[in-house]
């Protein structure tokens, strides 16, 4: 009940829509994603016509999707890659940061896959394939249990609240796009898990974690390995869903994945860009 989208029209066919998140807070207006979505913004129907008045054709939908946008105090979304055409933007006083993605854009050939691994994950692979076996049908729960590991490990609470999590797992179960993987050992104990979702298109490790105790056995590689071939037989790409913090954007880029870019799209009101300059004041005060 939190979001909404504007749509563009010809005659009777939609050609473009662009969904948001809509909060108020304090009397101002926030355009944003939803909690665990990496990228959202416009999608379009892309023409056929020659690269010049596919250009101009974007231009004029862009147009009319930021016009529509209702008044907002901030807009920040990441669009996804296949938005690549940022001027229409830029010119109606959107600023963009460029963010990185990890994808493997090709799922038919398992054994070409496995041979672009740097040799450290093949290794720790089959050191993990000895010791643990992988599952599903651990439930939820438990999945959250070793997901809040990682956090517990690194002194922070979970970023969202478990009554989110479960309605997301929710949702993804009754589309048939989600599936969890366990790494368990001969003893019950559960040393990774990965929570996998999809579409006809592509594929996302949309969360993870480790039991601390147990972090050298190979299960964060194995439990990648097992959703690269789950994937496989259920959709066209491998989304790591990316990161900016350097050891996780290294263990990702080990399994041979593709680097991609894609924007952040950021715009403030007057109002709102004076709160987030005091801010900043603030901030300065209190470090010195």
């Amino acid at each position: 009940g939190q979001w909404d989208a504007i749509t563009v029209n010809r005659g009777k066919n939609v050609v473009a829509r662009m969904p948001y998140v809509l909060k108020k807070r304090y009397g101002l207006t926030y355009l944003l994603s939803p909690p665990l979505t990496q990228t959202l913004g416009p999608w379009f129907i892309q023409s056929k016509a020659k690269y010049t008045k596919q250009l101009s054709h974007q231009k004029k939908i862009l147009n009319e999707l930021i016009n529509k946008l209702p008044r907002f105090d901030l807009f920040r979304q990441a669009f996804s890659p296949s938005v690549t055409n940022m001027l229409p933007f830029f010119w109606s006083g959107f600023s963009f940061t460029t963010l990185y993605t990890y994808r493997i854009e090709d799922l038919t050939d398992l054994d070409c896959i496995w041979s672009g691994f740097r040799e450290n994950i093949k290794t720790d692979i089959r050191k993990a394939k000895k010791k643990l076996s992988i599952r599903s049908d651990l439930g939820f729960q438990k999945f959250i249990e070793i997901h809040s590991l990682t956090y517990k490990r690194q002194g922070k609470p979970l970023p969202h609240t478990e009554e989110l999590l479960y309605r997301l797992d929710d949702a993804c179960c009754k589309h048939n796009a989600g599936r969890l993987f366990f790494a368990q050992d001969a003893k019950n104990r559960i040393h990774g898990v990965l929570y996998f979702i999809w579409d006809k298109h592509t594929g996302y490790y949309l969360m993870g974690g480790a039991d601390p105790a147990l972090r050298n056995s190979g299960a964060g590689s194995l439990l990648v390995w097992e959703a690269i071939q789950f994937a496989s037989r259920v959709t066209k790409v491998f989304d790591y869903r990316g990161s900016m913090i350097e050891s996780i954007e290294r263990f990702f880029r080990a399994f041979g994945a593709k680097q991609v870019p894609y924007f952040q799209v950021r715009k403030m009101s007057r109002r709102m860009h004076a709160i987030d300059c005091g801010r900043d004041l603030i901030r300065l005060a209190l470090n010195k």
